[in-house]
């Protein structure tokens, strides 16, 4: 590693750390300023409150990493060309790709922590800052048990579950239908209950208040029961909890199966297939911009910081509209899921080699 590599990388790595305290700190100061009056209300204490944003930090650096890396790429290359260091490389016979090269190599280790970092750190941190807003801002009660569950148990069987209570491993409103192993589309038995509850001393799952019908070529005979065990099903209230989360508090695996189990009973999976794409495709951001902001930088322009503050949030801005705006069609189903979790940074890496090549080497 050459001189100036090591120079650039400290510099770089010292500025992009300045930059995502900054506006971490932003961030947090603004969404205390939002949630106080609730925590308050609540009568939530300091502590709880400490503890909500210590699970929140994670969350946050997820979403300001590029930003962080951008303001860094700028500010650097700025500095190097309002100095003449940049002429001074150039001039020794160092071309703007060799200079790149050490902020890109940054970017990219970066980006492959973050796979890691927004892959399992994160969904970690969620599941206990979601609890905490259950508790004190009594957002998504509803969903924290979980309503209108629908499992695929074995190939012949699906069961749909109107509400599932997490507190006392409850489920409202249940129904299970089986089919032929044969024909799959004739329904053989069906058992609609009140209440399905799970039995630890067992391990096993009793329906209460409801009716057993068998379908037999066209005839039907109906048996109504107050108690009886739901015989071999292969789940557990464990397993429940688990297709409530959402996905953001599911790690990459976990998420990979979630769409697994949805797909295979039958349900669209297009949203948690873009949520899944964008766990890999949102970190190599870091390097999409610092690809683009390197080259615009290394042309001297009027203004000096406050320029390139303005140039990189403007950036920053359209690349969440864009994303946040390819994702309502990915969710519909519209455009493939790979493509929307990958189409900000397909987009902004097109803008990047543009300016590369329009930029003198």
């Amino acid at each position: 590693m050459k001189l100036f590599d090591r120079y650039i990388i400290r510099q770089f790595l010292v500025t992009a750390l300045f930059s995502l305290f900054a506006v971490l700190l932003v961030f947090i100061v603004i969404d205390v300023m939002e949630k106080l009056d609730d925590f308050i209300d609540r009568q939530a204490t300091w502590d709880v409150i400490l503890l909500y944003y210590l699970y929140f930090v994670p969350e946050i650096i997820k979403l300001v990493i590029p930003v962080a890396m951008l303001l860094a790429s700028l500010f650097v290359t700025a500095r190097l060309s309002t100095q003449n260091e940049l002429t001074a490389m150039k001039s020794s016979g160092v071309s703007l790709y060799r200079i790149m090269a050490p902020y890109v190599v940054v970017a990219l280790l970066v980006s492959i922590a973050s796979v890691y970092f927004n892959g399992w750190i994160v969904p970690r941190a969620n599941q206990r800052k979601f609890n905490l807003e259950r508790v004190y801002l009594h957002k998504d009660i509803v969903n924290a048990s979980g309503a209108n569950i629908y499992i695929q148990d074995s190939r012949t069987r699906i069961l749909s579950i109107g509400y599932f209570d997490d507190s006392r491993n409850v489920a409202s409103r249940v129904s299970i239908q089986d089919f032929k192993p044969d024909d799959p589309t004739v329904m053989v038995e069906r058992v609609d209950a009140i209440t399905m509850l799970w039995d630890s001393t067992s391990h096993g799952w009793i329906l209460r208040a409801g009716t057993r019908r068998w379908f037999d070529g066209g005839k039907e005979r109906l048996e109504q029961f107050v108690t009886q065990p739901a015989g071999t099903l292969h789940f557990e209230p464990g397993d429940l909890r688990k297709k409530q989360e959402k996905p953001d508090e599911m790690d990459y695996y976990t998420l990979k199966e979630f769409i697994a189990n949805q797909e295979n009973a039958g349900q669209d999976v297009a949203r948690w297939l873009v949520d899944f794409h964008s766990k890999i495709s949102f970190p190599f951001a870091s390097v999409i911009v610092v690809l683009f902001g390197v080259p615009f930088a290394s042309q001297r322009r009027r203004g000096g910081v406050g320029v390139q503050l303005g140039i990189s949030l403007l950036i920053c801005f359209i690349y969440l509209i864009f994303m946040k705006v390819s994702q309502v069609f990915g969710y519909n189903g519209d455009i493939d899921p790979l493509l929307t979790a990958w189409a900000a940074n397909l987009l902004f890496l097109a803008g990047a080699v543009f300016v590369i090549l329009r930029i003198p080497k």
